[in-house]
Order: structure tokens, then sequence, then C-alpha cells
């Protein structure tokens, strides 16, 4: 056998192996032509529309924008599902900063995650917050799957990613193989919106922004159970001027007949959540800094009345938990039975107001037959909303 045609079926096997290796890179760079690409926006670019307190800065060797009660919103950029990569540094000892997310064009409705320089390494260091009708609701959108820990470094760089996949998202911090917090489900339910860079206080830098865009997920809700006994069917009145009412009094039964009841379902856990369908107050707590205020009349707080029915197979008294942000006011057919107070600040200078049905508890007399159930839900602001279960 000659040497010819020993070595001629190697030639041909590579041959075969260059042909494969060349189809492969072909495929891989026709892949990466149809693969959104990665838009980079500098400090200084025209496509930030810049809000409030910020500006393009220069900060620790690095071309960056600087926020400080302001916000950078990305133009031209209508997001569904991304991947946002941003480097922060924070020479603030308070503050809160991060990403707003499908934001509607009047800002009104969206998502909200960000971070707070002074609760580094505590519970609630991280927070993730729907933003419905202007308002956000951390008070009522709380635990997991909203705050978690995390420690944030100060006067130096560090990486934030966000993720977002249908009505899921993740927030990596420093660590881009490990989610510091996962939000199971988003509560918006905008599907598509602007991007932002926000900055409610607290000088924060932000460089070497990058975002791209991801195929659509799956819309999948993954929604927490709703507890047995929980009261699930309400009506709502309009919002009132609550300095303009006697709360401590019932609504007569012309005045009831005389408004407009809207028909609402409480959401899983069991949640009212009112920003969903009243405008946010935004007035300033004159008690916020200064706890010897707290007595003092809130102008701008807003009441609405929210009603619902209970039928008893007998005369009973029966025990109602109820959380609810800020104030409230129990009656059970036309007579008052408890007024609560579980503002932000309100109990003590550190309290914050979180909403849980095991706020408090309200033994009901009911009458064998139907019951009407009314609260006078007031709001300052941080999340306007209920939670009623019986025992």
């Amino acid at each position: 056998m000659s040497r010819i045609s020993m070595f001629a079926p190697n030639r041909t096997a590579l041959r075969r192996c260059l042909a494969l290796f060349s189809l492969a890179l072909l495929c891989r760079s026709a892949a990466r032509s149809q693969s959104p690409q990665a838009l980079t926006v500098p400090a200084d670019s025209p496509r930030w529309d810049l809000q409030g307190e910020a500006k393009p800065a220069e900060y620790l060797g690095r071309k960056s924008l600087l926020l400080d009660g302001g916000a950078a919103i990305l133009k031209d950029f209508d997001m569904r599902d991304a991947v946002i990569d941003v480097d922060v540094a924070t020479p603030a000892t308070r503050g809160f900063f991060g990403f707003q997310f499908r934001l509607t064009e009047d800002g009104a409705n969206g998502e909200w995650v960000y971070l707070r320089q002074h609760k580094s390494g505590l519970p609630d260091a991280m927070q993730y917050t729907p933003v419905l009708n202007t308002g956000a609701n951390w008070q009522i959108y709380n635990g997991a799957g909203f705050t978690g820990a995390v420690d944030i470094p100060k006067e130096t760089w560090f990486h934030l990613r966000l993720e977002v996949a249908g009505a899921q998202a993740k927030l990596y911090v420093k660590d881009m193989d490990r989610p510091a917090l996962v939000m199971p489900d988003l509560k918006s339910g905008v599907q598509k919106g602007l991007v932002a860079l926000h900055d409610l206080t607290g000088a924060t830098y932000f460089s070497n922004f990058e975002i791209r865009a991801t195929p659509d997920a799956p819309w999948q809700r993954h929604l927490p159970p709703m507890p047995p006994n929980t009261l699930t069917r309400w009506k709502l009145s309009p919002a009132y001027d609550a300095l303009q009412r006697d709360l401590e009094r019932p609504l007569t039964a012309a005045e009831s007949a005389a408004i407009h009841w809207q028909d609402v379902e409480a959401e899983p856990p069991g949640f009212v959540v009112l920003y969903r369908y009243r405008e946010a107050p935004h007035l300033r707590v004159s008690f916020a800094n200064d706890f010897s205020k707290r007595l003092e009349p809130q102008p701008g707080t807003k009441v609405l009345y929210a009603r619902t029915r209970i039928e008893s197979e007998r005369d009973q008294v029966k025990k109602l938990e109820i959380g609810y942000s800020d104030e409230v006011r129990v009656f059970v057919n036309g007579r008052i039975l408890f007024r609560g107070r579980s503002a932000q600040n309100f109990r003590d200078p550190g309290f914050l107001g979180i909403v849980n049905p095991e706020n408090d508890a309200v033994y009901l007399p009911l009458k064998k037959g139907s019951n009407e159930l009314t609260l006078a839900v007031s709001e300052l602001g941080g999340g306007w909303g209920f939670i009623c279960r019986l025992e």
C-alpha cells in the first residue's frame, strides 16, 4: 500500500472536520445576528431624560450619572423582558436608589426595586414594590419576594443586575451568580413600559449602564394561596378628604344609598390594595421626624369606606383579624367597634406600619342572618389597603 493511499482517508476526515467547524461558526454568527444586541448608554448620552436632581458627573475616576432625588429615564426603549446591568456607588448614609421598569408613559404605574443604604445588612435592605396610581406600596407588599438583606458598600463601585422575564424578576447585587432578591410575582400588571434609574433621596452615582432585551417569557403569575375565612368581596366608596368627615360616626342609610359603590375582590393572600382603585395622596406627615406631633391633623389625608356582608347562622361573637394602612374605623350594623392607627412612625419613631392580618383583632357581635361590616380606611402614604380574616 502506498503512502498516498494510507493518508488519503485522514485528509478526507480532516476536510469533513473543517467543513463542520465552518458550519458551526456560520450558525453561531447567524444566531448572534438574530439575538438582540446589548444597548450601552453613556452617562452623557442624549438618550437620558433627566428629571429632578439628575446630571452627568465624575466620581471615583468614572463618568457617571449623579441622582439625588431624581431619575434618568431611557428614551425610546419600550421594555417587556430584559437584562439591565449598571455599576453604582454612593457616599450617602441614607437613601433609596435602584431601578424603575415597565413604567407607563405618565409614570403612574409600573415596578420599582431599590436598595436602602441605611438598612445595609438588615432584612429590608432591598425592597420591591409595584407603583400603582403614583403610589408605592411597600407597607403592603413586604417579606419574602419583596424585601431582603444585603450589604451595601459605601464610597466604592459595585454592580447591580436586574433580570426581568414575564411576571418574574431577579435582582443581583455584587454577586452575579446568585440573585439577592427573587421577585416571583410582579404586581403592577403592566407588561411593557419605560426603564429608569431612580433615586428617591441620597446621592448615588450610576456608571456603565447596559440593557439587553430578551425573548418574551410566558406570562405566568405565581400567586400565594388565599387562606380560609378571608373576606374577599368588598364594595368601595370614592375617596374623601379625611379631615372634612366625622370618621367615628357610621354612615346613615341615606348617605350609604347616595354613594356609588365599586365592587372589588381581594387579591391573594387577602389584600385589598386601594391604590389600584384610587389615586395615592402625597402629603408631608408632620410626625415623620417629630414623634410629639403624631396626634396632629394631617392635611391631605384621604379616606374611603369599604363594606361587605357576613352571614351568621346564629347570634354570636366572631373574632376578626385585621391589618390596615394607615388608620381604620370598624363598624358592624351601624355601630362603631374599633379605631386603629398603624401609620409609619405613629406607634413609635421606628414603626414602619407593615400590613399583616395579625396586626389587630376586633370581636364582632353578629346577629343571626346578614350583617354589614364597614371600614373607614385612611391613608397618609406607603400603601393604602387592608386585609380581614374571620377566625
